[in-house]
């Protein structure tokens, strides 16, 4: 950080630039950020000292970005939108009137969405905010009501309930599935594409440990489509390009509205399960507490 204002002297600097930049003169600048002309002048020229470069070309009653400061400005304007989002974030932790759930992107759509309707009617007056993640994040330290996780149920410093066992079978879409022909045992699956999930952080189970479950160990599954991301596994799964993981309690609707076929009788129980998840140290507010006991109502219902 040190080394960065080395080259520009000062933060505020940047903010008299962008004022500056954005309403092409010094002194809209000067009367917009509540200080003289002059001073707004001084802060632009100490900035262009520091960088070595002249940042605006100056005539009479007008100014105009150079090639650096039209570049500059492009970077400043960027980092200060993001200060500005992640301002509005961390201010929304503290305030105790909405309620949010952090899932995987594939819950919060095909578990969640097509349930919200039914908990809309029942609970008008809560604020959700559906938080998809890539990640699993502390509950604890960035104020998440609940979360949904996969696991044996214990987790540090945190209440759970189950919402689903962990059952995969195989999916596809159904013009797949029936170009698939007959598949009289699990091995007959290695001859067809797979779609394979690869997340990042998240630790989820694949082709390889299915296979492994049904006694197939003698080869291993490599190719095929790799995703991050268990929703784009369904999306390219419904697109017709392979075989992918069904998760039942997601996917169960989708087989029944006819937008995958599945063989649910190759089912594996993993002995795991899908949890709600929410903080023992901060005990849940009303309303997060009806979005819990209403999602745990849901265990079971196939469809929304």
């Amino acid at each position: 950080m040190q080394e960065l204002w080395k080259h520009f002297g000062s933060p505020r600097h940047l903010v008299v630039f962008e004022a500056a930049a954005r309403l092409a003169s010094f002194t809209g600048a000067a009367r917009e950020l509540n200080v003289q002309q002059p001073a707004v002048s001084a802060s632009i020229r100490q900035l262009e000292e520091s960088l070595g470069v002249a940042l605006f070309t100056r005539s009479h009653r007008k100014v105009a970005l150079t090639t650096a400061g039209e570049r500059l400005l492009a970077d400043v304007t960027r980092a200060f939108e993001q200060l500005s989002h992640s301002a509005a974030a961390i201010r929304q932790l503290s305030l105790p009137d909405y309620v949010t759930l952090n899932a995987s992107t594939a819950f919060n759509n095909y578990w969640m969405m097509p349930r919200l309707a039914d908990l809309q009617s029942r609970h008008p007056q809560i604020d959700l905010r559906l938080q998809s993640s890539d990640r699993e994040p502390d509950i604890d330290a960035e104020n998440i009501s609940l979360a949904v996780r996969r696991g044996d149920g214990h987790w540090p410093g945190c209440d759970s309930a189950l919402i689903a066992e962990e059952v995969i079978y195989p999916v596809a879409a159904p013009r797949v599935m029936e170009a698939a022909g007959r598949l009289g045992s699990h091995r007959d699956l290695l001859t067809q594409r797979m779609i394979h999930l690869e997340e990042p952080v998240r630790e989820r189970p694949g082709w390889n440990d299915w296979f492994a479950h049904f006694g197939i160990r003698d080869t291993r599954v490599e190719s095929g489509l790799r995703l991050n991301d268990y929703a784009l596994v369904l999306q390219a799964a419904m697109a017709g390009e392979g075989f992918a993981f069904g998760w039942q309690h997601v996917t169960d609707p989708l087989v029944d509205q006819g937008l995958l076929a599945a063989r649910r009788d190759w089912q594996w129980r993993t002995g795991k399960g899908f949890f709600l998840v929410w903080s023992k140290a901060r005990p849940p507010s009303g309303d997060a507490v009806l979005v819990r006991d209403w999602i745990l109502s849901q265990r079971g219902k196939e469809d929304g």
